[in-house]
């Protein structure tokens, strides 16, 4: 190939590339990505040069695409991921899952060889086009970069970024094919489009036929996904009805309406039983108690969501309703009339309240070291304006069954598949968005993606890493199999000890742990760890067993005092 020809490709090149980025950048682009690569070399050069985008290298694609995904959820817009061509396209998958499940906006860049070269044994090749399947919201298998389609550059990182951000926010991959040489100076970039940013999950204005009656004993559950929680908790107020708070939808706060233990109060028959519509916001909770009554109730139910996606395994909804929270909160207030009853929420915020105070005396035993009690001691530890990350299994269930609610508090978790992968990552993605962040993750979560901890002590980020170790699988322990089995074979195919001395493979990444006695120093460490900065990791030892006869005690104990409040039926 002659030198002119060689140096018209790297030319093109970059300055593809560099057209890109500027788009993102000028559409509000503030975060990518890279993974180290040579084929994604001119788009990676492209992103350092421009200021505008802070560049975070991950040595690991999963880790990495994990880490872009926590940015994204805490900063509410898209972020770019970027690997190289082969294998390490194919790391990005569960990360693209997550993402569409979600509704996170996230851009997925993957450099390949041409055209040419694919399909005819080249190294580092495989068959990226359509990879990720149906997961995201557009593919392009974009062509080589040449002076007859620079028009069409900008449009393509416009398109990605209104098909992440849009309406039905989620992933958007682009597969980016380049020749050699990959390294070139751009050369003047096509001509703008004027471009604005555009606001991340972004709705179009809402039109829906209105509830035609809210009856007196409704019940609201708030799931993730609620654009604002405040007219969430001014609807509930209006109809003087309970909400059920997911922790990860910002309505879990000390107010009336708010109940944070229904997972112990439906764990027998009550006053719920006799509810005559539920009135759903976004995603279900983790707990299979409320979710079996959902499913159960057979009444109406109206389902809420701004991305109108079908949420409903159990086929028990009787409306959905595309629209944001705040848009179906304001039309419907206007037909609720002032003269509510409110006995109906009385009685659940009674039994709340026992349930609450219940579950606290039981953990009150200064010397007790527990899951649910170090869950209660993390989400109580945790500043005002903090982040919380929860991971699947245990973690989150603990969070939404056990901890008290309270004001805040931004809680994430990656839900949308209930994965444990790139949990780590995620918690450093949301760091990197600027507040004081703290993951509560099981041990075999933790160990799932202990690369997330690469290079995190550079990062510049403020995060503690609750660790519960109670080496093994833990939530398999409350599943049939862990009555069914024999100990060895239940040990070996669901408890899986892995025996790993946690303590040193942190300090191998040099970071400091701290080991908690019992509950109280949980929380101490916490709020110590946040107050000094940087990364800290806080081991918490359970046993698995003994986990299991807690929960037990708690919700036994919780239900009891709900009892005494004339909750329960006889």
């Amino acid at each position: 190939m002659s030198s002119s020809r060689d140096e018209m490709i790297s030319t093109m090149n970059a300055t593809f590339c560099a057209t890109l980025v500027d788009e993102w950048a000028a559409l509000g682009m503030t975060d990518a990505v890279v993974c180290p690569g040579s084929r994604s070399t001119p788009l990676a050069l492209a992103l350092a040069g421009d200021r505008r985008v802070r560049v975070h290298v991950h040595h690991d694609e999963r880790s990495g695409s994990f880490m872009a995904l926590g940015i994204a959820r805490a900063s509410a817009r898209p972020v770019l991921v970027l690997t190289t061509s082969g294998t390490a396209a194919a790391q990005l998958h569960a990360a693209v899952v997550e993402a569409d499940l979600d509704h996170v906006a996230l851009i997925v860049a993957t450099a390949d060889r041409p055209p040419r070269l694919r399909g005819v044994g080249a190294p580092q090749t495989i068959d990226q086009v359509g990879l990720y399947t149906s997961s995201p919201r557009l593919f392009l298998d974009v062509d080589l970069p040449d002076r007859s389609n620079r028009g069409e550059w900008r449009g393509i990182a416009r398109s990605a970024f209104e098909a992440a951000s849009g309406t039905d926010p989620g992933p958007v991959h682009l597969n980016l094919p380049f020749d050699e040489p990959l390294l070139g100076i751009a050369e003047e970039l096509p001509p703008t489009t004027d471009a604005e940013s555009v606001a991340p999950g972004r709705t179009t204005p809402e039109s829906f036929e209105p509830v035609p009656a809210w009856p007196d004993r409704g019940v609201i559950i708030a799931g993730s996904g609620i654009d604002d929680p405040m007219a969430v908790l001014g609807l509930a107020a209006r109809l003087q009805w309970p909400v059920i708070a997911d922790p990860r939808s910002g309505c879990r706060i000390d107010q009336p309406m708010v109940i944070a233990h229904a997972d112990a109060l439906m764990r027998a028959d009550g006053p719920h039983l006799d509810a005559e519509m539920i009135l759903r916001f976004g995603s279900l909770p983790a707990s299979k108690v409320v979710n079996q009554w959902v499913g159960a109730l057979g009444v109406d139910q109206v389902h809420v969501d701004a991305t109108g996606s079908v949420n409903d395994p159990q086929g028990a909804v009787t409306r959905l309703v595309a629209a944001s929270a705040s848009g179906f909160c304001a039309s419907s207030e206007a037909g609720i009339g002032d003269d509510r009853d409110g006995g109906w929420l009385a009685m659940w915020r009674t039994a709340d309240d026992a349930a609450e105070r219940a579950i606290a005396e039981a953990l009150v035993d200064p010397e007790s070291r527990t899951e649910p009690g170090s869950a209660r001691a993390v989400v109580a530890s945790i500043p005002d304006g903090g982040s919380l990350v929860v991971s699947s299994s245990m973690p989150v269930r603990d969070v939404e069954w056990y901890s008290a609610a309270r004001d805040g508090l931004s809680i994430f978790s990656n839900r949308g598949a209930n994965g444990i992968d790139g949990v780590v990552s995620t918690a450093v993605g949301v760091a990197l968005a600027g507040t004081p962040t703290v993951l509560l993750i099981g041990d075999v979560a933790f160990l799932h993606d202990i690369n997330g901890l690469l290079g995190v002590d550079r990062r510049g980020i403020n995060l503690c890493v609750v660790v519960i170790d109670n080496d093994g699988g833990g939530i398999f322990s409350f599943l049939p199999q862990a009555a069914s089995l024999g100990r060895d074979e239940f040990e070996t195919l669901f408890g899986t000890p892995h025996g790993v001395d946690l303590s040193m493979l942190v300090h191998a990444h040099g970071l400091p742990v701290l080991e908690a006695a019992h509950d109280l120093s949980v929380g101490v460490a916490v709020a110590a760890t946040l107050q000094v900065g940087g990364v800290h990791v806080v081991l918490v030892h359970t046993d698995r067993a003994a986990n299991v006869e807690i929960h037990e005690m708690l919700n036994r104990r919780a239900l009891d005092a709900a009892r005494e409040t004339g909750w329960l039926r006889a």
